[in-house]
């Protein structure tokens, strides 16, 4: 994890660090559980291959959304906030993949009180196939001593 990113640090273009991790079926199954998502595809194999046609349980949304944000602020900090998301589902993530996550600044614009914004794309893909595109903003402090969790109000405009 990054100690803390400045908007100095980041560059457009710039590609962030890859992350990987092998999809186990606990990975799966406890991601639906912790956002309530009690559809069996996301836990019963038996549903998920003879009623539904999928190769295996299948990760859910939100649990995908939480990866990206995680890809972020391990890239960020604690200090980088995540303001929009995004993304387009493409093909499923099963236990068994290995999911990796790439992604590159595509713009960077200044915000209020020493706050600025960065812009990424990211794709998630698992060996060949591409199942996730993404687009987030993220708010990243311009020097060490601004937290972009303390704006609210007005001054929080990602």
């Amino acid at each position: 994890m990054a100690a803390n990113l400045l908007m100095r640090d980041v560059k457009e273009g710039m590609d962030l660090p890859v992350l990987e991790k092998l999809v186990k079926p606990v990975t799966v199954v406890l991601g639906a559980m912790a956002s309530r998502d009690w559809r069996p595809q996301h836990h019963d194999y038996k549903f998920a291959t003879e009623r539904n046609g999928l190769d295996d349980i299948i990760m859910n949304t939100p649990n995908l959304a939480a990866w990206f944000e995680r890809y972020l602020t391990d890239w960020t900090g604690p200090k980088g906030r995540l303001g929009r998301i995004k993304f387009r589902m493409k093909d499923s993530v099963y236990p068994g993949d290995t999911m990796r996550f790439a992604g590159k600044v595509t713009g960077t614009s200044a915000g209020a009180k020493g706050v600025g914004f960065v812009d990424v794309a990211i794709e998630l893909t698992a060996g060949t196939k591409s199942c996730v595109s993404c687009e987030a903003r993220i708010a990243v402090p311009e020097s060490a001593d601004v937290n972009p969790w303390s704006l609210a109000g007005d001054d929080w405009k990602p």
